[in-house]
C-alpha cells in the first residue's frame, strides 16, 4: 500500500505490463506492512506446497527405448512426470525465444 493507505493496482494495464512494472520496482518501493513477521516456530512446521497444474490424460505412442530411458532417469518420481517436465521446459524455452 502507499503512504496514504491506497493499494497500487493498475487494472488498465495488461498482465505483461504489470509484470514489467513489478519487476522494475526496487526493494524500497515494495510495501511489506501487511505481512506479519515469521518466527522460527512458524518454520518448524512449514511444508512446501507444490502447485500441480491441470493435466490431461492422453494416449501417445513413444519409442520403447525412449520410455525405458525416462523410466531409468525418473528415479522414483514417475517417468510420466519426468516426460511432462521435459516437455514443459521445451515449450517454455520456445515461448521465450519467440518473444
Amino acid at each position: 500500500m502507499s503512504e496514504t493507505g491506497e493499494r497500487k493496482f493498475f487494472p488498465d494495464m495488461s498482465l505483461d505490463e504489470r509484470q514489467k512494472k513489478f519487476l522494475a520496482m526496487s526493494d524500497e518501493e515494495s510495501d511489506y506492512s501487511d505481512i506479519p513477521p515469521l518466527d522460527d516456530e512458524f518454520f518448524k512446521n512449514a511444508r512446501p506446497v507444490k502447485r500441480t497444474p491441470r493435466t490431461e490424460q492422453i494416449g501417445i505412442r513413444i519409442d520403447t527405448e525412449v520410455i525405458e530411458w525416462f523410466k531409468r532417469r525418473a528415479r522414483g518420481r514417475g517417468y510420466q512426470t519426468l516426460i511432462n517436465d521435459v516437455l514443459r521446459t521445451y515449450v517454455r524455452h520456445h515461448i521465450e525465444s519467440e518473444r
